[in-house]
């Protein structure tokens, strides 16, 4: 029976399991009595890679089938600066599991950065969580993060680009219609401060990660890397989510958060 190995970011953890990308996202998401629920977001990792900080001798130990035969669902092997220790090169799929399991898959694609004058707004995940308001693009918001120069930086950090709409560049009179975050106010005032402040580069809108992500709100797609490399999933277009990954769109555009 094929083993799997996946990097959760919400939570940070390394899982082992029998299951492969569609129904451990099912899993993940919803569990087996149906009674909880919550988003899932994880990426394919390579089993065979090495690690001195990571248990990866444990994987053939612990996971393995129940006595019935039946798969192993989930064997947990680090809950603890994952992320940091696993090598880009690992890193395969990303998947998106809504609350009701169902499962996007993104693929790895070159990332062109957009050249507009515009704010930008982050759902960092993993190592760290806040929702952050920037005056830089994805492509140099990663290595203004990961700069080991500074006081404040992280190895690696994965998180996704969410929509501003006309806020982007109109923070103070742009429509908010069609956006669905509760803390517009406070997001205006955090997108003016980096307006008429050259500066300052980035400012905290929210402090931690909600229990659910908006998946309607990502922007362009997912990203994560270190001072050197940046991996990009973007997501389908919005005609391709309609027709082609309806069944997780309209799952998805049920999905709530505060």
């Amino acid at each position: 029976m094929k083993t799997y190995l996946y990097l959760s970011l919400i939570p940070e953890s390394l899982i082992a399991s029998m299951l492969p990308p569609d129904q451990f996202g099912n899993y993940y998401a919803v569990g087996t009595e149906k009674r909880s629920r919550g988003q899932a977001i994880f990426f394919d990792v390579d089993p065979c890679f090495q690690s001195d900080y990571l248990p990866m001798q444990d994987i053939a130990k612990r996971c393995v089938p129940h006595s019935d035969g039946s798969p192993r669902r989930s064997t947990y092997l680090s809950i603890y600066r994952v992320l940091e220790h696993i090598p880009l090169s690992a890193l395969g799929n990303l998947h998106l599991a809504t609350t009701d399991g169902r499962v996007l898959s993104l693929e790895q694609k070159p990332y062109e950065a957009d050249k507009a004058d515009r704010l930008h707004l982050y759902q960092e995940f993993c190592p760290v969580n806040p929702r952050v308001a920037s005056t830089l693009d994805p492509a140099q918001f990663l290595p203004h993060m990961t700069d080991t120069t500074q006081p404040i930086s992280v190895e690696k950090i994965a998180f996704c680009e969410m929509r501003l709409e006309a806020l982007a560049t109109d923070p103070e009179g742009g429509s908010v219609e069609n956006l669905p975050y509760h803390n517009i106010h406070h997001l205006r005032d955090c997108l003016l401060g980096l307006k008429y402040d050259p500066n300052k580069k980035t400012k905290v809108v929210m402090r931690h990660l909600q229990q659910d992500v908006l998946f309607r709100t990502v922007r362009n797609g997912f990203f994560v890397g270190d001072k050197e490399r940046l991996l990009y999933y973007p997501m389908p277009s919005l005609e391709d989510l309609e027709l082609k990954y309806h069944p997780w769109w309209r799952s998805a555009l049920t999905t709530f958060t505060s």
